[in-house]
């Protein structure tokens, strides 16, 4: 038997994304964005209100850095949604975080978050969605495997849980993609 619960915005996964932006002073600000992620193969799109400082400062900079929070930050992650920009202009550094400028794009990379998508605006949709190109992924050499590629168990990513308001670790290996369904071929 199943239980009907209507519509509502819950998902599963939910990462928990951390948009980092400069305003126009270059300081940088960090928001958790809840919405958000792939939009195409190199774009991601994120659900932000037009209030947020964040928002303005894409809008003004036309770039901007979406790290994913890990169990190591939570608290820091958590602070940095909770507390507005608008209000608390140095958030970045009550967090405990350190911004470096990325290589690509004019947008903060946070030293503390060991991975980040780059990402240059494309455009706000007329929804007022926010809509970038990724043009660059880096990660902290702790969290690559002996392939030199990311390893998620590494990572140790968090997931939002919309239904209890909780974060989740992310990272165990389940099952092998475009694989293990070979064998009900």
């Amino acid at each position: 038997m199943r239980k009907n619960f209507g519509a509502k915005p819950w998902v599963y996964p939910l990462p928990v994304l951390l948009v980092g932006t400069y305003d126009e002073n270059g300081s940088a600000d960090l928001m958790n964005a809840a919405w958000g992620g792939l939009y195409d193969e190199n774009q991601v799109i994120l659900c932000l209100s037009a209030g947020h400082k964040t928002t303005k400062n894409i809008l003004k900079k036309k770039a901007f850095t979406v790290s994913f929070a890990d169990v190591a930050h939570v608290t820091e992650a958590d602070y940095v949604g909770i507390v507005s920009g608008n209000k608390e202009p140095d958030k970045v550094t009550k967090a405990g975080f350190h911004a470096m400028q990325s290589e690509f794009v004019d947008a903060p990379l946070i030293k503390e978050l060991p991975m980040t998508l780059e990402c240059r605006l494309v455009k706000q949709n007329e929804d007022g969605n926010i809509i970038g190109e990724i043009v660059n992924i880096s990660a902290d050499e702790s969290i690559l495997n002996g392939d030199g590629m990311i390893d998620p168990e590494k990572l140790s990513p968090l997931s939002f849980d919309p239904i209890r308001n909780v974060y989740v670790k992310m990272g165990e290996t389940a099952g092998k993609a475009f694989s293990d369904g070979a064998a009900l071929k």
